[in-house]
């Protein structure tokens, strides 16, 4: 199928062939068709399957016909809610460079720097919106925001969004925009809770599914090196220098764990950037930019970090700490081998996350290669490491030290 059997307009397609898309993806052939009538969509493809566009394309379409600024400015007509800087900044530069052939203007606002830019830009009027819930919120509550004549609200990564905590948001900032107006709730995976967001806000939505677990599996040599954790980082090392070529993201679980590695990384000469929630704005940009633009060939990230985080030509994923979250492991994984390209993923499982790996190769209905040639193999009959404390105090019960003794002051 191609972008013109879609029934797209010209200035579109210009856009489509300047961005070098062949054809549309499944989802882009699904979803394209039910925007333009209007419907109410209950979209699940994880990053990657091509969903930015499937939802911004038709959007911009339904706009294009009343672009031209009235004498009051424009109004923001579609509103695009994303739950991370990160995410939202992407999906602005996809509806900009998707709209490079028509007047309609796109801005993107979220929390971490200065109101008064944004909100000049708001002032002078734009059609399409891209924002995260907290500065949304906070902009409309100051009278800077119109949402009174939103005619598209798209919620995107709505399972990240309620992970996250935004589900107060999400319903308040639905209930401020008009009651006819059009819904899509995209969604990686499917949780209960989304399930119920989905049952409150949306009307007689049509469904669409693409298996996450089929398209990450396709394109992605996947293989897992049982290692113990106390030695994951010189394997980590050992894979940089002897296995993993060009540019490369390491999924790590927490913050101090992204930090610690990125310590040793720089130590031993790699260029590396990190991102994670407890960094700015300026400094998640510039990490992401320099990345980005192969000033560092290594990004170390937390998941939430990273999530739908788009990157050309991403050679390897190296998964550090493995998720508990077997979903979440498939996304990590489909940041490599996109638009039919393949790309390498590299495991490192210690004795306590054996579990997670049996999760995984559930989920994907596949046996992910295991490497044991390699300089730091796991006894297999090795238990999970339990940190026990020490309870109790040093000294033998009843017993006082010989400082408290003195201190004690006596009254005879």
């Amino acid at each position: 199928m191609s972008f013109k059997a879609l029934k797209l307009i010209k200035p579109l397609l210009r856009a489509v062939a300047d961005n070098n898309y062949d054809a549309p993806t499944p989802v882009q052939e699904m979803v394209i068709p039910l925007v333009l009538e209007k419907k109410d969509l209950l979209i699940s493809a994880q990053t990657g399957t091509g969903k930015t566009a499937a939802f911004a394309l038709p959007i911009l379409q339904q706009l294009f016909d009343r672009q031209d600024a009235v004498k009051k400015g424009k109004k923001i007509k579609a509103l695009v809610v994303s739950p991370t800087r990160e995410l939202a900044v992407q999906i602005g530069e996809n509806f900009k460079a998707y709209s490079s052939y028509t007047n309609l203007r796109t801005s993107v606002i979220f929390g971490g720097t200065s109101k008064e830019p944004q909100i000049d830009i708001l002032k002078k009027g734009i059609d399409i919106l891209v924002a995260t819930p907290g500065r949304l919120l906070d902009l409309h509550k100051q009278d800077v925001l119109n949402l009174d004549y939103i005619e598209t609200l798209v919620l995107d990564e709505a399972d990240l969004m309620l992970d996250m905590g935004f589900i107060d948001d999400v319903k308040k900032i639905e209930r401020l925009c008009p009651d006819n107006k059009q819904l899509l709730l995209c969604s990686a995976t499917m949780p209960y809770k989304v399930e119920q967001l989905a049952n409150v806000i949306l009307k007689n939505p049509e469904r669409i599914e693409i298996s996450p677990t089929s398209s990450a599996a396709k394109n992605v040599h996947q293989v897992l090196y049982y290692v113990p954790k106390r030695n994951k980082i010189e394997l980590c090392l050992h894979l940089l220098r002897n296995t993993i070529k060009g540019k490369t993201i390491i999924f790590r679980r927490t913050k101090f764990g992204v930090d610690k590695l990125e310590k040793t990384l720089l130590k031993n000469n790699y260029k590396v950037s990190s991102l994670h929630g407890d960094k700015t704005q300026s400094e998640r940009q510039n990490a992401f930019n320099e990345f980005k633009n192969n000033k560092t060939t290594i990004l170390i990230a937390t998941d939430v970090a990273a999530r739908g985080i788009d990157i050309d030509d991403l050679d390897a994923v190296l998964n550090f700490d493995l998720p508990n979250i077997p979903e979440t492991y498939v996304h990590r994984i489909g940041r490599t081998g996109r638009a039919g390209k393949s790309g390498n993923s590299y495991s490192l499982c210690s004795a306590d996350e054996k579990a997670y790996v049996v999760s995984i190769q559930k989920l994907m209905l596949l046996q992910i290669d295991v490497i044991e040639d390699h300089p730091y193999p796991l006894d297999p009959k090795a238990k999970p490491e339990v940190h026990k404390k020490k309870s109790g105090s040093k000294y033998k019960k009843g017993r006082k030290s010989e400082a408290s003794k003195k201190k004690k002051k006596r009254w005879y």
